[in-house]
């Protein structure tokens, strides 16, 4: 990917969609050589072209995402659940097995809750349960409907908690854990530089995809990954032999 293409990639993310004469105006080529830029991407999973446009890959809500392994996401998160215990704080990161995840524990366990994502708070805002949450403020993203930034970073850094549930867009032995977008990776940097028990929850289709903004420390921050047991042994035995412990759960 060339500093050209990251620039597309960076304000993709950052609007959600865009057209591609707004993109070959912003970085002072042609047309031809845009669209040529987004087959590049869009070939590597970066993003998605829609009728003249370059569309955010999740661009789509949290709503219409968490239908996709669905089952298997309300697994992972049920066995994430398990890990909490009453009176823990934690935090928990956007994404929509992050967001079952704070379903299920708003209705079995007493803690607080800190969150970077708009979505997660208002669902949890419908459910009365004995949950305390905190909402990070930041600039609102709103394809993500969460919070992203210098502020919401610095939130980050004056808070404690024991336990932070990340979600991730890719991993590859070469790079790591990884987001698609810089923002939002940005917000996950500042939680692995905390001291906290770090755990990524995502479905096994993540392993194996290279994304653009790999964590700052690719996989030595994370102590646990919850995922599904399709995930390959490759990616597994990777993991712990960087002392990952790797917990898989069935989706049926």
């Amino acid at each position: 990917m060339n500093e050209r293409q990251e620039v597309i990639l960076y304000k993709v993310n950052e609007v959600g969609q865009i057209s591609v004469a707004e993109l070959a105006e912003l970085t002072g080529v042609s047309v031809v050589t845009i669209r040529q830029d987004l087959n590049f991407l869009e070939q590597n999973g970066h993003l998605k072209r829609v009728h003249g446009s370059a569309v955010a890959i999740d661009g789509e809500s949290v709503d219409a995402r968490m239908k996709v392994n669905f089952v298997v996401k309300q697994k992972i998160a049920e066995y994430a659940a398990s890990l909490v215990e009453n009176g823990e704080r934690i935090f928990i990161e956007g994404g929509s097995t992050n967001a079952l995840l704070a379903r299920y524990l708003a209705y079995s366990k007493r803690i607080t809750l800190i969150t970077s994502s708009y979505y997660i708070a208002h669902l949890l805002g419908q459910i009365e349960a004995p949950i305390e949450v905190i909402v990070l403020g930041g600039e609102y993203q709103k394809h993500s409907e969460s919070v992203v930034g210098d502020l919401a970073c610095l939130g980050i850094g004056h808070l404690s908690f024991s336990k932070a549930f990340i979600g991730i867009d890719g991993y590859h032995s070469s790079t790591g854990f990884a987001g698609r977008n810089k923002q939002r990776t940005e917000v996950v940097n500042a939680i692995l530089a905390k001291d906290s028990e770090n755990i990524v929850i995502t479905d096994s289709s993540k392993f194996g995809q290279v994304q653009a903004y790999p964590f700052m420390s690719p996989v030595n921050n994370i102590d646990r990954v919850i995922t599904d047991g399709y995930l390959l042994n490759q990616h597994e035995q990777h993991l712990i032999q960087k002392g990952v412990i790797v917990d898989k759960v069935m989706g049926e």
